[in-house]
């Protein structure tokens, strides 16, 4: 697939996790800027969903299957939109952990999603 989206899209999705640890640490919700950054990270998410689909139509084969691949890929797509829906409902610090939690299951979707293509960008 495209190795600098996937290792930008760790990384983006490690930091929003860390920021809202931070959140939760000082017993705050999610804010405005959180949801900007949930933003940003969903569009590089969006944006790899729609490369690996480009990718998949023109023929390339991941390692592991196409169907594992696009599962995965809705799956990273839908991580962090999931956990900022959630901490709506939750305006404690426990919409910051929730939004934490998601970004963190974003990053492992992500080294996941390395190992289903074959671990190189070709």
């Amino acid at each position: 697939m495209l190795d600098a989206l996937t290792l930008t899209l760790g990384v983006a999705a490690l930091a929003l996790a860390v920021w809202c640890g931070h959140a939760a640490y000082k017993d705050q919700p999610t804010k405005d800027w959180h949801f900007i950054g949930m933003a940003v990270v969903t569009v590089l998410a969006l944006a790899q969903l729609v490369i690996g689909a480009v990718r998949l139509f023109q023929g390339a084969e991941p390692d592991e299957g196409g169907v594992i691949f696009v599962a995965y890929l809705v799956g990273a797509f839908a991580a962090v939109p999931a956990a900022g829906f959630l901490s709506l409902s939750e305006r404690t610090k426990w919409g910051s952990v929730t939004v934490a939690a998601g970004a963190v299951v974003l990053a492992v979707l992500e080294v996941r999603l390395t190992d289903i293509w074959g671990g190189t960008g070709a």
